[in-house]
């Protein structure tokens, strides 16, 4: 097996040659790279293998550089998932072989893999979360159909409540999501990603037509939004945001049926809702309540120190506490500040 390092920031035609496996996704198409390098300038080095013209393995790796948490190889940086793409175990092998060489002469702490359970199987994960997949074969009426009760009734309350949804491409509407998004993350203790990353999804997803906008408002004031990327016949809903103060009008219900109607109407095979932290029992029962299908995604960090796969012990204990009282000025240049050390 021949294996080269590819940079699909300069590779002619990357996304045709990720389309020939059937195992891609968007996270490895080139608009996701080109959002990571651009916005936190992280180097790609995706360890690619082809045969006869057509994609035979992949492991895309961002090289971190921080003089905060050290370097590293992670696969992919603020990505749900990352599957290693590989012909079979004895060729995944040889790629995880090199990768580690690699990693080591580089000098990299770990490299850290985001799913390939096929492959990895008996080894030890360092962290889990969950995912869930909806099939968009179906059509609108059976689809709406495998919701749960609770899912459809909050559906109809947002309608009857005058919620109003629209499906955007604009930078406004990245800009009112980016508003909302960050009294979202002060809720929840965290403070939020840098605008310029929104900015670059904007560039490179959204204005590409790869992905959408969706946001809903009443009396023309957006009280939820969510971002939606899609690539070949797949789409993932990748972030969501709301105003606490119009939960009771449920618009998030309506905001996920109509980016999973437009969906399902162009023709696309499978939505994924992401990934989500086993402690988050709101979110985790929100995504079951739509008909998906539930699978957990394994993390995998490899120390080169040691040579050997370990748990996660860098999750971060931050005082949420602290976060929540932070003004949303210092709270919002915290996370221009920290976002790239902790990709």
């Amino acid at each position: 097996m021949e294996l080269t390092i590819i940079n699909p920031l300069e590779y002619p035609n990357w996304d045709e040659l990720l389309l020939t496996n059937s195992n891609y996704s968007f996270f490895h198409s080139s608009s996701w790279a080109r959002v990571l390098s651009e916005s936190y300038k992280y180097k790609p080095l995706y360890f690619t293998s082809i045969d006869n013209g057509e994609l035979s393995a992949l492991i895309p790796i961002m090289e971190v550089r921080s003089f905060l948490t050290g370097k590293r190889g992670v696969s992919l940086p603020f990505t749900d998932y990352c599957q290693p793409i590989a012909s079979d175990k004895s060729h995944f092998k040889e790629i995880i072989d090199e990768l580690i060489a690699y990693g080591k002469k580089a000098g990299w702490k770990y490299i850290e893999w985001r799913g390939g359970e096929t492959y990895f199987q008996d080894t030890i994960h360092s962290s889990f979360y969950y995912g869930h997949t909806l099939d968009l074969a179906k059509n609108e009426q059976a689809l709406l159909s495998s919701f749960r009760s609770s899912t459809r009734r909050n559906i109809n309350k947002a309608v009857k409540e005058g919620v109003n949804v629209k499906i955007l491409n604009s930078l406004k509407s990245i800009k009112e999501f980016y508003r909302l998004n960050c009294i979202t993350r002060k809720h929840h203790g965290l403070p939020p990603q840098p605008y310029y990353f929104f900015k670059k999804i904007y560039e490179h997803i959204i204005s590409k037509k790869k992905g959408f906008v969706v946001l809903a408002s009443i009396q023309q004031k957006a009280i939820s939004g969510a971002v939606y990327f899609h690539f070949g016949n797949q789409a993932i809903y990748k972030y969501g945001a709301s105003d606490r103060r119009y939960q009771r009008l449920r618009a998030n219900n309506l905001v996920m049926w109509e980016a999973i109607k437009r969906f399902g109407q162009n023709g696309f095979k499978e939505f994924s809702f992401g990934r989500t932290e086993p402690e988050n029992s709101g979110l985790l029962q929100f995504k079951r309540g739509w008909g998906t299908e539930e699978k957990s995604i394994p993390y995998y960090k490899y120390d080169l120190k040691n040579a050997a796969f370990i748990k996660d012990s860098s999750k971060a204990k931050t005082s949420y506490t602290l976060f929540k009282k932070m003004p949303s000025p210092l709270l919002n240049l915290a996370g221009t500040l920290l976002y790239r050390h902790v990709g």
